[in-house]
């Protein structure tokens, strides 16, 4: 099956915004990334909930919410309000876990959960079957055109492995350094969702980058 792909808002014009959520619009993506960034979890602030409610109303594409924020799920009832398909959260954000991932889908949202480069797979053995989906970052979260971090690929293998071992039906997603090379092999390696961000967005035709990435 082809990936599905989720353009990161991250990267866009944020002087144009408006015509990069259209330019989403008319591509193959079936996703948009969005990331909520607090300057405390990662040194960087990104979107706010203003900015946010009309890049939602404009966007016809299925909302991936990415918190990467300390307490998330202070902001569930936000998050629901964009309209969000997916609300991502950090493993190393939520020390009750398990409760967040009930508080989301009990809002209507699937919930996610993240894990950073140097958090192993093998932590999420007791809440893989109550996820919709996992997101590795291939990169460390808080600026986007990071340059991949290349043992992302070995660690989407590990985390298909222990899902296939669970019987999770959960997705994998990654995001952070993700292009025509590296998406191929994380493809490969099981991944199911791509967020890109630097490759779409400064390409010369970002709608031709998301075909691309979109056929991998």
């Amino acid at each position: 099956m082809k990936p599905v792909i989720s353009p990161s808002l991250l990267s866009a014009d944020f002087g144009h915004l408006a015509d990069d959520v259209e330019m989403v619009n008319r591509s193959e993506a079936e996703w948009l990334h969005i990331d909520i960034m607090d300057g405390v979890f990662v040194p960087n602030i990104s979107f706010g909930f203003p900015v946010l409610k009309p890049v939602a109303k404009l966007s016809r594409k299925l909302l991936d919410v990415h918190l990467m924020i300390v307490q998330p799920e202070k902001f569930i009832p936000e998050v629901k309000a964009l309209g969000a398909h997916v609300m991502n959260v950090h493993y190393e954000a939520c020390p009750h876990l398990h409760r967040v991932m009930q508080q989301i889908r009990e809002a209507g949202m699937n919930p996610a959960v993240t894990l950073n480069p140097a958090t192993p797979v093998s932590l999420l053995k007791d809440i893989v079957n109550d996820v919709y989906m996992v997101l590795l970052m291939g990169v460390n979260p808080g600026f986007g055109g990071q340059k991949f971090i290349e043992h992302t690929t070995a660690k989407v293998r590990e985390l298909r492995e222990l899902m296939d071992a669970c019987g999770s039906q959960a997705l994998i997603e990654v995001d952070g350094g993700v292009n025509l090379d590296t998406g191929a092999r994380l493809v490969e390696a099981g991944a199911d969702v791509l967020v890109a961000g630097s490759a779409v967005f400064s390409a010369p035709s970002p709608e031709e980058a998301i075909r691309a990435l979109h056929n991998l």
